[in-house]
């Protein structure tokens, strides 16, 4: 959930990107950080079925993990392989490859490195995200791919469903344009380093650039590595006047463009979750007291 400008209402719901656990070589969802399992041969190595997968939304240090336990490398090799070996990326990322780290089935052969399986997620969404579809929508939106990429990773981390994450997308140009701060939980949380729904009032003052409650725009990166299903999203979002959002409950996100009806979506969504342990919103909440916010969505 993102907050509101007039007055800065603080209660928020985020939903980080789906993530996923490979069972029987298919990704099923969840709601914990899992790494995928891998076909191994009787040595104990990956053999040549050995796959690789990486669900939508995942941000770049859980893919290094994965890559890691798929190599059978001591734990943080993948990330110190970068500082040897970088990443041929678009220049607009400045070497950092958040968000071009694509999503999908990988194979893992015999011979391969970090950098290789690395650099074969970069290549993938380089096909995926620089082709005239892509471009053609990301000029009709006035952003360049790299902007588009940095929303399609916001549009995952927030948006429960597929049928939401057109109108998650709306919601950040209809922000963006109307010169309003994102006030997205998915971006403040990036910035933690973290993964939860649960945003306090200190929280908000964190001081970085990913902290869209104080910077205005977008922040600087992508904050995870976007599927398809988002970056289509982000560049074709679903027509509508919509500036706010909230979960009030798993499969009902509601958006609106009137304040006050956002103010009654969240005290619905309050009085279902009263007895959630979860960090309250800051005391400044336009409902009066603090309500709790739900461990997840």
């Amino acid at each position: 959930m993102q907050t509101n400008t007039p007055p800065r209402s603080t209660i928020r719901l985020t939903r980080r990107g789906r993530l996923g656990l490979l069972v029987s070589g298919a990704v099923v969802a969840g709601t914990a950080v899992a790494v995928p399992l891998l076909t191994l041969a009787a040595g104990g190595e990956p053999d040549k079925a050995a796959t690789l997968v990486i669900p939508e939304g995942w941000r770049a240090g859980q893919v290094y993990d994965a890559v890691d336990k798929a190599l059978g490398l001591p734990p943080g090799s993948t990330r110190k392989s970068l500082d040897k070996a970088p990443l041929k990326l678009p220049n607009e990322a400045a070497g950092n490859p958040e968000g071009y780290l694509f999503p999908a089935a990988y194979p893992v052969r015999k011979g391969a490195t970090p950098a290789s399986l690395l650099q074969l997620m970069v290549d993938t969404a380089d096909k995926r995200f620089n082709g005239a579809p892509v471009a053609a929508g990301a000029q009709r939106n006035a952003m360049n791919v790299h902007q588009a990429v940095t929303i399609a990773s916001i549009v995952q981390a927030e948006a429960s469903t597929k049928a939401d994450m057109g109108k998650v997308a709306r919601v950040i140009l209809n922000r963006l344009n109307s010169g309003m701060p994102l006030q997205m939980d998915s971006t403040l949380h990036y910035a933690l380093n973290r993964d939860t729904a649960r945003t306090g009032q200190s929280d908000t003052g964190t001081e970085s650039p990913y902290n869209s409650h104080q910077h205005m725009g977008l922040p600087p990166t992508p904050i995870d590595n976007p599927g398809e299903d988002a970056m289509r999203a982000a560049l074709n979002p679903t027509p509508g006047d919509w500036l706010y959002f909230v979960t009030v409950k798993p499969g009902d996100m509601r958006f609106t463009a009137d304040y006050d009806e956002h103010l009654r979506n969240v005290a619905e969504f309050n009085a279902l979750h009263q007895g959630t342990a979860a960090v309250p919103p800051p005391s400044s909440s336009p409902l009066g007291s603090p309500a709790p916010e739900p461990s997840g969505s």
